[in-house]
C-alpha cells in the first residue's frame, strides 16, 4: 500500500503518518524508487495509534503500548500501569477544568451585562495574582 491507501484505511493524515516514521514508530519498507510500501503489520500498527492518541495516550506512552502489544510475554499489570497514570491525568485534567468552569461561571453570573462599563470579568482579568 502507498501512504495515500494506508492513510484512508488508518484515518489518519499522511503527514501524520510521515511524523510517526520520522520518530520511529512505524518502519514501513521501501520500494526501490524510495517510496513508502506499507504492509498490513503497518496498518495494524497505525490504527492502533490513531485509537490510543484518540484517548490522549502521549507519544512516549503510545511507544510504550506498542512495545508491550509486540511482546508476547508482557505481564497485563504492564499494560494497566500506563493506562492507571494516563486516567489519573486526564482526572487530574478534570479537576482543573471544573475549578475553570466554577470560576468563569461565578464570573459570569455576576456580570450585569449591561449598558454600563463596570465589569467584573474583566476586573478579575487585570487582578495582579500570584
Amino acid at each position: 500500500m502507498n501512504i495515500g491507501e494506508v492513510a484512508e484505511r488508518a484515518g489518519l493524515p499522511p503527514k501524520t503518518i510521515r511524523y510517526y516514521e520520522d520518530i520511529g514508530l512505524i518502519q514501513p519498507l521501501r520500494s526501490e524508487n524510495g517510496y513508502r510500501a506499507f504492509q498490513e503489520k503497518d496498518l495494524h500498527k497505525l490504527a492502533f495509534l490513531g485509537r490510543a492518541r484518540a484517548l490522549g495516550f502521549s507519544i512516549e506512552d503510545c511507544r510504550t503500548l506498542l512495545e508491550l502489544y509486540g511482546d508476547s510475554a508482557r505481564e497485563s499489570a504492564q499494560v494497566k500501569k500506563v493506562a492507571e497514570a494516563h486516567l489519573t491525568q486526564i482526572d487530574e485534567k478534570i479537576d482543573q477544568l471544573q475549578s475553570m468552569r466554577n470560576t468563569l461561571a461565578q464570573l459570569v453570573e455576576s456580570c450585569r451585562g449591561d449598558h454600563r462599563p463596570d465589569c467584573p470579568i474583566l476586573e478579575d482579568l487585570s487582578a495582579n495574582r500570584k
